[in-house]
């Protein structure tokens, strides 16, 4: 695998404008040679932990409240149980790139996995919320590091003709974990206990570590880096990603800015992230190249993955507690919904990169943002009579776009990347695409709690006495219950119930919306250059 350069190589490569980029990327790939059945193996296997990362992250929700009751937690505590997990995988996905050059890939990449799966089966055994807080932030050390991983293997072990199967291949863990999570973690919840959440990590987890042990040569770890560490970029950036996670996490419970605690950590996330970037700017030799945001690919490709970073995590979380909170669905039929939205794409993802071939791969990804915005906006039409058939045709929808999305788009953001940054590259996409879905989910919640209280305001001040639908309403539900006071309660919670749907409505038109800007700038992006003849 190549590896990060050393400092005064990294220096220059940070200096080159965009057309010498262009020229170093065709210099590059000259020298990548056709990958290996070993070199594939690796990278299956690299991308299977990946996979199982990113399904970590919602599998759980599915199973939260027994683990809750499991562990005597409350609401508020068990939330730390989801917290930890993402606050460890943020903190480390831009470390990754970094500790694969000093331990080495394969040593890296080995000790990851099996710190996923030692994790995992500790997590099954916790004993109390400290103990499964403490395992879920190894859990989410380890699996964070395989994101990025994955990332960089393919754009380093593949040459620009191939680069299109291994992102096809990365789609399955970014758009298709979290669209079936909720499925297996229902279904596993429901027939056999939470416990098995964090099983079903452990016979993948042997087969990712054999693989990576056979597909990944051996080559020294380089100590000597530790010294030349940028340690101060890496407490800075750890400390503003942590404590900007636990601020979108948590913000909503504590009512953002009203609590003194999420006050403190917003200061603390803002200056310790411009100290980071102030830092990375100022040196030749940075942890993360925020310079390459001056390609125009990839600064409008990774704008782009912020909107589906929101689109995908957000719907996810939406729908699922509509589900739940107003067609008082339980976690297996929740799956079943969302199932529609994951496994169409097993079929689709295969044929993406064939199609790149006769279409440019920017309107094929406008094409994916239209067609999810598309479902997003349709979905916001909710009624109380609307709940898990009227929805597979929208989740059909949605499968067609989310695989023409990303297989493109990851292609597009990195075509004039050369492999010497594919570190950064991989750490920069894979981090804004996960705090587009954190920064997504609590803007969600917050909506759809103001929004729901707002319309029930509204609608409040139609129900009034003299209001002849609201003397007729009555009536039936007098007569229905018998009792005119619980039937004035019953008009209430009916009026709650439609201020939360017309909120749920405001949701997905929000995720629309912000899908639709993705799509203009996907369409901002210069095209793919011609790629290289196949090898004979």
């Amino acid at each position: 695998m190549t590896s990060t350069p050393s400092a005064p190589s990294c220096g220059r490569a940070c200096r080159l404008t965009s057309r010498s980029i262009c020229v170093a990327e065709g210099v590059a790939e000259q020298i990548i040679p056709p990958p290996s059945r070993r070199d594939w193996i690796a990278l299956l296997s690299a991308i299977l932990g990946a996979f199982m990362a990113i399904l970590d992250i919602q599998i759980i929700n599915s199973s939260l409240k027994d683990i809750q009751g499991a562990l005597s937690a409350t609401v508020e505590e068990g939330s730390w149980i989801s917290t930890a997990y993402l606050v460890a995988e943020i903190i480390i996905i831009p470390l990754a790139a970094w500790l694969a050059v000093v331990m080495s890939p394969r040593r890296f990449a080995v000790t990851m996995s099996s710190l996923f799966v030692i994790a995992s089966l500790l997590c099954s055994i916790a004993w109390s919320l400290e103990s499964m807080i403490i395992f879920r932030v190894f859990q989410g050390l380890a699996g964070g590091a395989l994101i990025p991983f994955a990332f960089m293997l393919i754009l380093t072990k593949l040459p620009a003709r191939d680069r299109p199967k291994g992102m096809a291949m990365f789609a399955i863990t970014a758009v298709f974990a979290p669209s079936i999570g909720p499925t297996i973690g229902g279904w596993l919840t429901e027939n056999y206990g939470w416990e098995y959440i964090f099983y079903i990590n452990v016979v993948p987890g042997l087969l990712m570590i054999s693989g990576l042990l056979y597909g990944l040569e051996k080559s020294a770890p380089r100590w000597e880096l530790l010294k030349q560490g940028d340690y101060a970029g890496i407490v800075t950036m750890a400390l503003g990603l942590g404590c900007l996670q636990v601020f979108l996490e948590e913000g909503h419970r504590e009512d953002w800015l009203e609590s003194r605690w999420m006050v403190v950590l917003a200061v603390i996330a803002f200056v310790s992230l411009v100290s980071f970037v102030i830092l990375q700017l100022s040196r030749d030799n940075p942890l993360i190249n925020l310079r390459l945001f001056k390609d125009r690919n990839f600064l409008f490709g990774s704008l782009a993955n912020i909107g589906l970073g929101v689109g995908l995590y957000g719907t996810v979380f939406v729908l699922p507690v509509y589900l739940a909170q107003i067609q008082q669905y339980n976690a297996l039929q929740i799956g079943q919904v969302i199932m529609w939205m994951g496994v169409p794409q097993l079929l689709i993802i295969p044929l993406v990169p064939i199609l790149m071939r006769y279409v440019d791969a920017r309107f094929i990804c406008a094409t994916g943002f239209f067609l999810f915005a598309f479902a997003s906006f349709f979905s916001g039409s909710l009624s109380l009579d609307f709940a898990g058939d009227q929805f597979i045709g929208i989740q059909i929808f949605r499968a067609l776009g989310q695989p023409m999305v990303l297989v493109p788009m990851s292609i597009l953001a990195t075509a004039m990347i050369p492999p010497s940054q594919a570190g950064s590259a991989s750490s920069l996409y894979n981090i804004l695409r996960n705090l587009g879905g954190a920064v997504g989910i609590a803007a969600l919640a917050t909506i759809l709690d103001s929004r729901a209280k707002h319309y029930f305001d509204f609608l409040r001040e139609h129900i009034v006495p003299g209001n002849p639908a609201v003397e007729e309403r009555l009536g039936i539900l007098t007569e229905q219950l018998g009792d005119p006071q619980a039937a004035l309660m019953m008009l209430n919670n009916q009026v709650h119930q439609q201020a939360q749907i017309m909120a749920y409505n405001d949701a997905f038109h929000l995720i629309g919306i912000l899908l639709a800007c993705s799509m203009i700038f996907i369409l901002l992006v210069r095209p793919l250059p011609k790629n290289p003849p196949a090898a004979p």
